[in-house]
């Protein structure tokens, strides 16, 4: 494992759900990313299509593909070309019925070395998530729950968009050995939200992850998609992703940062051994008090 290394996030508009065309772009910001000495590169949350789950339709099934579908072919043919660490995002068909938020992670010619299944699975308008992905199974540590997958770039901590907002998901990451959290995401706004609004649901998002960041002591990486996409629903507004994709050091130091707008790989250089640097300054994992924590087990404490 190299502990200094460039690490990069693609953050890209899709304009429809012709996946060839829409591999095609995201491979091209990949080579991008790999010609500028990128040794990691993480793409967006379900980059290979438009986000269909701004409704409840079920002809979006159509738009699932196995682990080893056509996507994953591609993103691993590029990954062994080029040498490196890639992390991709899909939409998977598990069995007939069960279907997955995914992301799998390929290590150069090595091709897959693990995935993991989206474990927070939001149901908002625009975001009906529930109705179409199964949340990962959490006793199945080998290929999912909170593990950490080993790659030649590190322990990659990899969680799901909806995952980024709960400190659990990052703690135990980081307990299982993470070097770094990663998070592909599909964010945004509602268009008629007014400007302050809007600018402080993208500071919470910021913030959350910068935080866990610092909890924990670990870079994190985040691929977001930007552009507007309608919803298929009449007179729905659709979302406006709010792109700012983000690499943040341990101390949630802000590397790089991408705009609302801009697409194409974000680069910047990943120093693993200073999670250790600062660990010893800020011994958080010294000092948790575990024999205190049974409660956070509950989903609320009401005596119940």
């Amino acid at each position: 494992m190299t502990e200094r290394f460039i690490a990069a996030v693609v953050q890209q508009a899709i304009p429809g759900n012709d996946k060839r065309a829409n591999l095609a772009a995201t491979l091209q910001y990949v080579r991008e990313a790999a010609a500028g000495g990128a040794r990691l590169v993480v793409l967006q949350e379900l980059h290979a299509t438009r986000y269909f789950c701004q409704t409840e339709d079920t002809a979006c099934f159509d738009l699932a593909e196995p682990l080893d579908g056509e996507t994953f072919m591609a993103c691993a043919a590029v990954a062994a070309e080029l040498d490196i660490v890639l992390v991709m995002s899909g939409f998977e068909k598990r069995a007939p019925g069960l279907y997955h938020n995914t992301a799998q992670v390929i290590d150069g010619n090595r091709g897959r070395v693990g995935i993991f299944r989206k474990m927070h699975i939001p149901d908002d308008p625009a975001f009906y998530e529930k109705f179409y992905f199964t949340p990962g199974d959490a006793t199945a540590a080998a290929l999912n729950g909170f593990q950490p997958i080993q790659t030649r770039a590190g322990k990659l901590g990899v969680l799901v968009c909806w995952d980024q907002w709960y400190p659990e998901a990052a703690r135990l990451m980081a307990l299982a050995g993470a070097d770094m959290l990663i998070y592909p995401t599909a964010i945004g706004w509602n268009p008629p939200d007014d400007a302050a609004e809007k600018n402080r649901q993208r500071d919470a998002w910021v913030t959350i992850q910068r935080a866990h960041a610092v909890a924990n002591g670990l870079p994190v990486l985040v691929a977001n998609r930007c552009g507007h996409e309608p919803s298929p629903q009449a007179g729905d507004p659709g979302i406006e992703f709010w792109g700012h994709s983000f690499i943040a050091g341990p101390q949630g130091e802000i590397l790089a940062q991408a705009d609302a707008e801009g697409q194409g790989p974000l680069c910047a250089t990943v120093d693993l051994q200073r999670s250790e640097d600062v660990r010893r300054i800020w011994p958080y994992f010294r000092d948790r008090r575990v024999d205190a924590y049974a409660n956070l087990t509950r989903r609320w404490l009401d005596g119940n």
